[in-house]
């Protein structure tokens, strides 16, 4: 879980000095999945049951109902249709039987017109999604930059600090570049080709379930790969399968087709084999054998905490983070996507956030997406997995005590607000001036039919905030503002299909 700022990250260095709205020429790529209102790019169905470009030709045939297309994911930038008079050609043409029985050749890749006028380029990585770590990240890159230098003459160098040829960052919603990104599927990502104001820069939307050879989510090589390609100066092939096509699909092993080596060799020619290096020198004699001394064995009685049952234990503290719920125990963290446990969880917490302490008191997701850690006497914020703040102190907040049993965001849209709870007490705390109001603390009578102590609170899609307290919870009804008849309910039988013979 990784990236500055979740709620709304903002651009790199060079996308915060480049506002000015877009030509109308747009020199970019968006990756799109299924289900989303279709992006300004987006091309266009006409009345003949085709899909049109930016240029208004038909270009790709779809079903009757015009919506089988529609259901895959895709690029979200403009097919250009193939142009005459060779502008923007190279090999991988097939003929097609023209007028008069002429041979017209239609162009398979696509060349945008700018190609770097360098082979070594430097590359900088920003922020990283939350579901990886950067080393993983940057092997991905690694092999997605290999797919294209190991059949060109391009060499790519990673670069930390200083300006770089590709600036590669995982950003959310409006980033500096006039194109949002949207969430969860939609626009996945966009790119900015050679020769453009913005050239080298590859925006991935940060909202994406980000995974790495599986299908569970959207694989990073494969559109990482895809918009190498573009940042190189290649344009949609119209080959199927390639890597550039605008259609994304999974495939591995990940490798060029034909004709994407065919496009990137047009731009920058073949790769050279290397000449081989002399013969190394004939190896040393052995060495006489010596006496290997029998090895010395030591017992060490360091144990590895044992993994709390959920069905049988109290949680530390609970939090919706970025839609998924997180219950906290002990130093682990079962992660709850759409009522399922998510494979390789319960996992250790640090696996995410590097820094915090084995057990924790409380944590929450602000309005900006940051995440908020409690224990004991201190606090630490997190944007993603990357540690902005901590620990510091609560009296910081405002607050008059040290310990707090849980917190809560409560509320919809503006009128959310963010409680601490703890001994029958809670406060509401002003984000806007970083302290708890003066008028608290409150006595939990406000909320009633709740236990006055409380381990843990989270508030879930549909507005109702949860109570937990042993292996109890309770669901209040934000319009009722009481508890909910019927509870409280088990939480392992709810939450981890913990059978009802354990709690009778």
């Amino acid at each position: 879980m990784s990236g500055l700022n979740l709620g709304s990250p903002g651009g790199s260095a060079r996308s915060q000095e480049l506002r000015h709205t877009w030509p109308e020429k747009s020199h970019h790529y968006a990756l799109k999945k299924r289900g989303r209102r279709p992006h300004i790019q987006d091309t266009l169905k006409d009345e003949s049951g085709l899909i049109k470009g930016s240029h208004g030709k038909s270009t790709v045939s779809v079903s009757s109902n015009g919506t089988e297309l529609w259901k895959r994911p895709r690029c979200g930038v403009p097919d250009y249709p193939s142009q005459k008079g060779g502008t923007g050609s190279g090999s991988g043409y097939h003929p097609t039987a023209g007028a008069h029985g002429a041979h017209h050749r239609r162009k398979r890749f696509v060349l945008f017109g700018g190609r770097w006028d360098k082979t070594d380029l430097t590359y900088k990585i920003m922020r990283i999604p939350w579901q990886m770590n950067k080393e993983q990240v940057r092997q991905v890159l690694q092999e997605a930059l290999k797919v294209w230098s190991d059949v060109t003459p391009l060499t790519f160098t990673e670069v930390t600090s200083g300006r770089a040829d590709i600036v590669i960052d995982f950003t959310r919603y409006w980033h500096g570049d006039n194109l949002p990104f949207d969430g969860p599927g939609g626009i996945l990502a966009h790119a900015f080709f050679p020769r453009t104001h913005r050239e080298g820069d590859i925006h991935f939307d940060y909202d994406e379930t980000w995974t790495v050879g599986n299908n569970m989510g959207t694989d990073l090589l494969q559109v990482a790969a895809h918009e190498l390609g573009h940042v190189l100066g290649l344009q949609h092939s119209l080959v199927p399968g390639s890597i550039m096509s605008p259609y994304y699909s999974f495939s591995y092993p990940l490798r060029l087709s034909e004709d994407d080596m065919r496009g990137i060799q047009y731009l920058y020619g073949a790769r050279t084999p290397p000449r081989p290096p002399p013969p190394p020198p004939p190896p040393p004699p052995p060495p006489p054998p010596e006496r290997t001394p029998p090895p010395v064995y030591t017992e060490t009685n360091e144990i590895e905490p044992a993994v709390p049952d959920p069905c049988q234990t109290s949680f530390d503290a609970v939090s919706v983070i970025r839609g998924e719920l997180f219950f906290f125990k002990s130093g682990y963290v079962w992660r709850i996507r759409d009522g399922h446990l998510q494979p390789g969880y319960p996992a250790q917490a640090s696996r995410h956030w590097r820094g915090i302490p084995d057990r924790i008191d409380a944590t929450f997701e602000d309005k900006a997406g940051n995440i908020w850690f409690f224990q004991g006497n201190s606090y630490w914020v997190f944007d993603g997995e990357r540690q902005i703040t901590g620990p510091d102190t609560v009296q910081h907040l405002g607050l008059p005590v040290s310990d707090i049993q849980a917190a809560l965001m409560w509320g919809e849209d503006k009128a959310q607000r963010t409680y601490f709870f703890k001994d029958g007490n809670y406060w509401r705390f002003n984000p806007q001036e970083n302290r708890v109001d003066s008028s608290h603390p409150r006595g939990m009578h406000d909320w009633r039919g709740v236990p006055s102590h409380i381990d843990a609170a989270f508030q879930d899609k549909y507005g109702y905030a949860h109570f937990l307290s042993g292996k109890r919870y309770w669901k209040f009804d934000p319009v009722e503002v009481r508890a909910l008849e019927g509870y409280p309910r088990y939480v392992g039988m709810d939450f981890f299909n913990c059978p009802m013979s354990l709690y009778h």
